[in-house]
């Protein structure tokens, strides 16, 4: 496994991506680090890369507190957060990337409301209509316009995952429907609030990045299959 290699190839994809669809902004690599030690995360974060995804506490407990000499380090929680386990996600975790529910937002709200702070988040959309995933629908509704207007969480973006089908046309859609939803929820809400657009992991970042991306996780691609 070189990861060192692994990276740069992603790098690469992700520069000829851009230029071919004469796109200027900066795309921004997240590692999903699930299952990986955190040799591997040091590995990754001395290539330049800072952001960090875990999607269970509980492993990312046995890993965050050797984050502490590791300056700009960006803790983002990738994964469905049970409702019990805000709390611990507040001390360890910069930012959530998954907010699927208007009653999770009130809860993180509510308590960091307590702690005096504000937390960075995505609001995790269903735009492939996958029975078994999480996420708002892709609707105009209350419970949306609720979590972009609480006072303790900035939402500043939008995450999808592709569908399980993983056929081309059925991911392309439903990233394209993301940005679309992104698009309609700016109007709605009067300004550009949603400048994040979170959809594209190993297999499917490039159509990602084609389709308005502007950050990417990866864990396969840059780890290699997991053990």
């Amino acid at each position: 496994m070189n990861i060192e290699k692994n990276l740069h190839h992603i790098v690469d994809t992700i520069e000829k991506t851009k230029q071919e669809n004469e796109l200027s902004y900066d795309i921004t690599i997240v590692a999903a680090t699930k299952t990986q030690p955190f040799s591997l995360i040091e590995k990754i974060y001395s290539l330049g890369i800072n952001n960090i995804g875990e999607n269970r506490i509980q492993e990312a407990a046995s890993k965050f507190g050797t984050f502490k000499d590791m300056p700009n380090i960006v803790r983002r929680f990738i994964g469905h957060l049970q409702s019990n386990k805000v709390n611990k996600f507040l001390e360890m975790f910069d930012t959530i990337d998954s907010i699927d529910s208007s009653k999770l937002a009130n809860k993180i709200n509510n308590k960091a409301a307590t702690l005096k702070k504000s937390i960075p988040a995505l609001l995790e959309i269903n735009t492939s209509g996958d029975k078994n995933k999480k996420g708002f629908s892709p609707k105009l509704s209350d419970d949306i316009i609720h979590c972009m207007n609480l006072d303790h969480i900035n939402v500043n973006g939008l995450m999808t995952l592709g569908p399980f089908s993983r056929d081309e046309d059925e991911t392309r859609q439903a990233f394209v429907d993301l940005r679309k939803f992104s698009d309609t929820l700016n109007k709605e809400h009067g300004g550009e609030k949603l400048t994040n657009l979170s959809m594209g992991m190993s297999g499917d970042y490039v159509i990602g990045i084609q389709e308005g991306s502007t950050m990417v996780r990866v864990g396969t691609s840059l780890f290699g299959p997991r053990k």
